[in-house]
């Protein structure tokens, strides 16, 4: 019974973050035509950032929705997380350019951000979970010693 209630408990956290994954990839998609403005000198612009942030992220919520893979869901953590730091630390603070990635400095909070950023926070902490899940025998986590 243990370890039904693992595996149910598994496929919970995988169906959360691709779910956070791919709610935030169609605000990244979306949201990117409104910012290839933005750019650096060598002409990387933050839309095409936001493209491939996008794309990255629905092939990560595919692939963890049909695979247990702790690397997939590690994978799904370094891009939630950094889509959740990026958003925060772009929105609290002027970061500046970074190498070759523009200013992309937006103080504003609007509705598709906050989705966004509240979809990157619930993807980060179930990948996470995913991640740091301990498996013993049929994938059940093992009980305690009393």
């Amino acid at each position: 019974m243990a370890g039904k209630r693992s595996s149910g408990g598994s496929r919970v956290l995988r169906l959360l973050t691709a779910a956070g994954l791919g709610i935030a990839a169609y605000a990244h998609i979306h949201l990117a035509p409104k910012y290839d403005h933005v750019t650096d000198s060598a002409g990387i612009s933050q839309g095409l950032l936001f493209r491939v942030e996008g794309a990255v992220a629905i092939l990560l919520a595919l692939l963890v929705l049909v695979s247990g893979s702790r690397v997939l869901h590690f994978l799904a953590f370094l891009v939630a997380g950094s889509a959740l730091a990026a958003v925060l630390g772009y929105s609290y603070g002027s970061v500046g350019a970074l190498g070759p990635l523009p200013n992309m400095h937006d103080p504003t909070w609007f509705g598709l951000k906050t989705v966004s950023a509240v979809a990157d926070a619930v993807a980060t902490l179930t990948s996470a979970a995913l991640v740091l899940r301990r498996r013993g025998r049929g994938g059940a986590v093992p009980k305690p010693a009393v």
